[in-house]
């Protein structure tokens, strides 16, 4: 069970960061929530109280003998700030300290997850553009903020990450404090997520079991670190990471025109999509009917390989990285079956990690292996589909800064 502090700005996405509560408590930590004054305006004390199993204050009066405004920090494993308004933002970039929020960032010498929320012309402006930028110099991780429905009619950048995505960013960051530099800033990353699903009629499809959960780890992280992301999505019915530019795709032949067409400028293109090597040679134009007969067989034509068609019309410079969801079988170990398809596929790198009943489609948790076309091999142990993330792109910044 982990320490955390969990700050709560004055906006009106603080109603969020009770779901962030309870999302945090629910994965057995001890959390204790530190609102500013205007926070109280919008969520009340009683609330945080009850969720969080602790009392809640937001000046340093408060339980003065047990000296919070020192206390919290020093003892926190991680500080997350959520809403983090953009006079929040300002306060903590300049060091202030006139409440116990701002007093504990500046006692706290754990991780510290910034994850703002504003109106578009508040993130814009330079002065909270310094600040961020200020916070990431020292170390703090500072996210990108969604885009979306904003206070009253208004929508555009400024949006609080989902409270799901907060949270695995908590998870990662306790488990690897070094974990989301920001170093891939000035970076255009290419991510496929999801799997593709191949019309037989206008109600059925062909399709796979992946559900886009670890490519959208992968965007996620990726956008965390500084760089900009084109997600194409398969058919993931997931929230869009914040800082990722989305689009969304049905079929093999979709998404291989998306990913061409983003991968013309990309640094790097993560093929982390499940794409059907086949789709139905022609789908019927209406619901195809029971008719007492043993079904006809689907006459199946191959779809292109969308990973070799990058290798072949790379531009220099980028790095290629495919995914294999493999099994082992009387021919090989999964690894034996990975290695192979690095050398056929021609990639720079392949993450591999082994799929069946309770393994990769689906789940929360992964674990895999990072084989380099040098023939290096990072081992991620099982943990959040994040960390796995996060160690691919530990691998990727050391071949980029080459």
């Amino acid at each position: 069970m982990a320490s955390i502090v969990l700050g709560v700005g004055g906006g009106i996405a603080a109603y969020k960061a009770a779901d962030l509560l309870r999302k945090l408590t629910e994965a057995g930590h001890d959390v204790r929530v530190v609102p500013t004054a205007s926070a109280l305006e919008f969520v009340g004390a009683p609330t945080w109280a009850a969720l969080s199993h602790h009392p809640v204050a937001a000046d340093v009066w408060s339980a003065a003998e047990d000296v919070p405004h020192v206390r919290l920090g020093r003892e926190a494993d991680l500080v997350v700030v959520a809403p983090a308004t953009a006079d929040l933002l300002a306060r903590a970039a300049h060091g202030l300290a006139d409440d116990l929020l701002t007093n504990t960032l500046l006692t706290a010498r754990c991780p510290v997850l910034f994850a703002p929320a504003m109106h578009t012309e508040m993130w814009e402006h330079p002065a909270t553009v310094d600040n961020v930028a200020t916070l990431r110099r020292r170390g703090s991780v500072v996210l990108d903020p969604a885009s979306g429905r904003l206070t009253g009619t208004d929508t555009g950048k400024g949006r609080l990450p989902e409270p799901a995505e907060i949270a695995a960013f908590a998870e990662l960051l306790l488990l690897a404090p070094a974990a989301l530099p920001f170093d891939l800033a000035g970076r255009h990353v290419v991510v496929s997520a999801g799997g593709t699903r191949e019309a037989l009629d206008p109600v059925r499809f062909l399709g796979n079991a992946s559900s886009g959960k670890q490519g959208y780890a992968v965007a996620a992280v990726a956008a965390a670190r500084g760089a900009r992301v084109t997600l194409v999505s398969a058919n993931a019915e997931l929230p869009d990471p914040a800082g990722c530019d989305v689009i969304r795709v049905g079929s093999a032949l979709e998404l291989r025109d998306a990913v061409l067409k983003a991968a013309e400028d990309a640094d790097v293109v993560v093929m982390a999509a499940a794409v059907a090597d086949f789709r139905p040679a022609a789908a019927a134009a209406h619901k195809i009917k029971k008719s007492g007969e043993p079904p006809a067989a689907v006459p199946l034509e191959e779809n292109p390989d969308v990973l070799a068609e990058l290798v072949a019309t790379r531009r220099p410079g980028t790095v290629l990285v495919g995914f294999a969801a493999e099994t082992g079988d009387d021919n090989g170990t999964v690894l034996d079956h990975g290695r192979a398809k690095l050398a056929r596929k021609g990639c720079d790198f392949l993450v591999v990690n082994a799929v069946g009943k309770g393994l990769a489609f689906g789940q929360s948790h992964n674990a895999g292996v990072v084989l380099g076309a040098d023939g290096s091999e990072r081992v991620v142990d099982y943990g959040p589909k994040s960390v796995l993330a996060d160690a691919l792109w530990d691998t990727l910044t050391e071949r980029i800064a080459r």
